[in-house]
């Protein structure tokens, strides 16, 4: 009752409460809150080839549903909510087996492909339309307060099992080779593989599509070539020293 007098002795009081209500709901009808969520959606048949319908995305994309709690989750956290996003994050992650901490950044056009034991910081940034495939992990690398997990970039891929671990700077465009796990800050239009990942290729443009990742070249193998390649030099160049040697002593005989 008092707080019903409260509010018509106060206009300015009830003013401010209508106005934050009102553009709560314009954010809502504005597109601001779904758009991200229709970017999710429609990656998803731009990037998968087994999508056919939208039935099978809305019905059978773990990585669809975890943004969209995730999301719904975000937007709690942000606005000061406790408890119920966290409890969100741990529902979305038993039936996904993806985990996203409601603090962390999704921006628009993130598909995560199939993503089981995906898992994304609190402090973690993910760009605009960046492709994550199973078993990545954005996480910290300490107990470190403040910023502690890496920050993506736009249209970056990253293969399945990569680990991009502390705070860290991925630029756009950046390929991640699967199980590379990257340490250090990675500039924009680079390639980075192996453990730790190392950075293999810098092509401005390249026009390799997000799918064909697998298609990286794999460093380890190339030096394990040359490797042997040289061993087999020194060898060839071994024998005919010994076939030298062995010339010169019938002759001295």
């Amino acid at each position: 009752m008092q707080q019903s007098l409260d509010r018509i002795t106060n206009p300015q009081t009830l003013k401010t409460q209508d106005s934050k209500q009102k553009s709560l709901l314009k954010t809502l009808l504005s597109g601001g809150f779904f758009e991200p969520l229709l970017s999710d959606f429609r990656i998803i048949f731009e990037r998968d080839p087994a999508a056919r319908n939208w039935l099978e995305v809305v019905f059978c994309y773990p990585g669809l549903h975890a943004l969209c709690l995730h999301r719904v989750a975000h937007w709690l956290h942000c606005r000061g909510v406790g408890f119920i996003p966290r409890l969100i994050s741990h529902l979305g992650r038993f039936l996904t087996g993806i985990e996203i901490h409601p603090g962390a950044e999704i921006g628009k056009g993130v598909f995560i492909d199939h993503g089981m034991g995906v898992v994304i910081g609190e402090t973690a940034i993910v760009g605009d339309y960046t492709l994550i495939y199973q078993g990545v992990t954005l996480g910290g690398t300490g107990k470190e307060s403040g910023k502690r997990h890496p920050t993506v970039g736009k249209h970056v891929v990253v293969g399945a099992g990569a680990k991009v671990l502390g705070n860290l700077q991925i630029g756009d465009r950046v390929r991640i080779g699967a199980g590379s796990i990257v340490l250090r800050n990675v500039p924009s239009d680079c390639t980075v593989v192996g453990v730790p990942g190392r950075i293999i290729s810098r092509d401005r443009g390249a026009s390799l599509s997000p799918l064909e990742h697998g298609k990286l070249p794999d460093v380890e193998a190339t030096v394990i070539r040359s490797l042997l390649t040289r061993i087999e030099q020194l060898e060839k160049q071994l024998q005919a020293l010994e076939v030298r040697t062995q010339e010169s002593g019938v002759r001295t005989k």
